[in-house]
């Protein structure tokens, strides 16, 4: 179909264009009806035969922020940052969005290197954060899975060639008196660096074993079981000198034995007042070694953590069937093995025996740390609080602020919101608007914000098949900024990788199979 050009203009066609009239075709040119010449780049060099030489700059105009609000919404934004790992495309620009805490922190983009995800179940949080541990592993940046619960990490991790250590009765157990990397960091130090290393270490076990007591016990310890406790560990540091590390058991061995050091440390003069004393104690203990706890804190770390591995992943999804109490334990001893990770390797760096690395730590189901007894929000943000200086970004992945009403003091549950205010950006997949009123508390969120994230909570149709509209789709809030819509897409083996519903598939079969079990189950 022909389209009708301007008056004055030549008429185009797709591919050829007939040229102007005869008064206007310059000498030389080719023309004529007939033959019909394709016309320059640039158009007929004649007037009025729509010749174009450049395009004309638009005029500039200026005005205050008070004039120039009436043209909003522009027509283009300010771009979206290149720094990081590709997590996918701007949902109004269409532009490529990139995150990554450290890099951000690099680039001047954010104070912090601490994020915090929130999200309905089944809205891709893991995705997300799968993707930005695949980017960390390829610049260099060692992924830290501390406590994989599902588990939702062991495939990714086989396929990066990193080390999988599985927690549980009967497999991996970890030492919670076990100092991991900052003890080999330790056997090549001396001086006033190695004291205060030494230091360091004692303080990580004594407040470790503080927060499995406290877990037990569901109630904090008294002072002076405290300062018993610290004079076990230097004690059986003294008697060890190296050649093992201590364990709970040892440490209820040595308070029973009740050493004059220990009596001194708890001023009881006779062996009946320190049997006394350390009565309600000496129970603690002996439930770690031999209550739901048994088989998997009190013995030697079986599989330590390799300083070399690209991603390490702890996975404690067998120590979940056995109870929460049991699964807060795991955590804890987790967060506190994997950070001493990190400290390790900062140690041996200053020394030069080792290049230094950056940490990328992922605390999934983070609220099932903090509710197991009052005291533990105490010990998990002491473990976090001070990443930064580190060299580690930490991501925090929860379903819901409302899990901070199930913490048993109002202390808790305003150390526990601290670790959402300390994280410079945060990431919003599906919520309702219930839940969004708690998130305002944190990140201030615009009325589109809101309106937005709140499309995404549930599917607007019963329709079998529909996909979830919030399905790989985020919101990216960092400060007073305008936050950024994100949607995500999979490439290549990811499908594979990040699925965390593989239970849920169909099976090659499975109606024959189903029938056959109900053939089985009927009378």
């Amino acid at each position: 179909m022909h389209t009708l050009a301007p008056a004055g203009r030549p008429r185009r066609f797709r591919g050829r264009a007939a040229g102007p009239p005869p008064a206007q075709v310059p000498a030389g040119a080719p023309g004529g009806q007939d033959r019909g010449p394709v016309a320059p780049a640039w158009g007929w060099k004649a007037p009025g035969a729509g010749r174009a030489a450049h395009v004309t700059a638009p005029r500039e105009y200026q005005a205050t922020t008070t004039q120039a609000c009436g043209l909003f919404p522009f027509v283009a934004g300010s771009g979206t940052p290149a720094a990081g790992t590709p997590v996918g495309r701007n949902q109004l620009s269409g532009e490529v969005v990139c995150l990554d805490p450290l890099a951000w922190l690099r680039t001047g983009l954010v104070t912090n290197p601490g994020t915090f995800v929130l999200g309905q179940p089944g809205t891709g949080k893991s995705t997300l954060v799968k993707r930005l541990v695949t980017g960390a592993v390829a610049t260099g940046t060692v992924a830290l899975i501390l406590g994989d619960t599902k588990p939702d990490y062991t495939l990714l991790a086989g396929h990066l060639d990193g080390q999988v250590i599985r927690i549980g009765r009967g497999m991996d157990r970890i030492n919670p008196l076990d100092a991991g990397p900052l003890g080999q960091a330790l056997r090549r130090m001396s001086g006033p660096d190695a004291d205060a290393l030494r230091w360091e270490v004692r303080s990580r076990r004594l407040s470790l074993l503080m927060a499995l007591c406290t877990l037990v016990r569901e109630t904090r310890l008294t002072n002076a079981e405290e300062v018993l406790l610290g004079r076990a560990i230097d004690l059986l540091d003294e008697r060890l000198a190296g050649t093992r590390e201590p364990t709970v058991s040892d440490v209820l061995a040595v308070i029973e034995q009740g050493p004059d050091t220990l009596r001194a440390a708890l001023r009881a003069a006779t062996a009946g007042r320190y049997a006394s004393r350390v009565a309600d104690l000496v129970f603690t203990l002996d439930l770690l070694c031999t209550g739901s706890l048994a088989g998997v804190f009190d013995g030697q770390t079986s599989r330590p953590i390799d300083l070399t591995a690209p991603l390490v992943s702890v996975d404690i999804s067998r120590v979940g069937a056995a109870g929460d109490k049991l699964l807060t334990a795991a955590m804890l001893c987790t967060w506190a093995y994997g950070f001493a990770m990190a400290d390790a390797a900062a140690a041996l760096a200053e020394l030069g025996t080792a290049r230094r690395r950056s940490y990328l730590a992922v605390l999934d189901e983070l609220w099932r740390a903090l509710r197991g007894a009052p005291g533990l929000v105490e010990y998990a943000d002491s473990l976090t609080r001070l990443n930064r200086a580190k060299g580690m970004a930490s991501i925090m992945i929860t379903h819901s602020l409302a899990d901070l009403d199930a913490l048993a003091t109002e202390e808790d549950r305003v150390r526990a919101r601290g670790f959402a205010d300390r994280c410079a950006i945060t990431v919003l997949a599906g919520l309702p608007p219930g839940e969004l009123a708690r998130v305002q508390h944190i990140t201030p969120l615009t009325g589109p914000e809101y309106e937005l994230v709140t499309s995404w909570s549930a599917p607007d149709s019963w329709q079998p098949g529909a996909r979830h509209p919030g399905r790989g789709k985020y919101l990216i809030k960092t400060g007073g900024r305008l936050g950024i819509p994100v949607e995500l897409s999979l490439v290549g083996v990811e499908h594979q990788l990040y699925d965390t519903d593989p239970k849920f598939e169909p099976f090659p079969g499975w109606p024959a199979a189903n029938g056959r079990a109900r053939g089985r189950d009927a009378p």
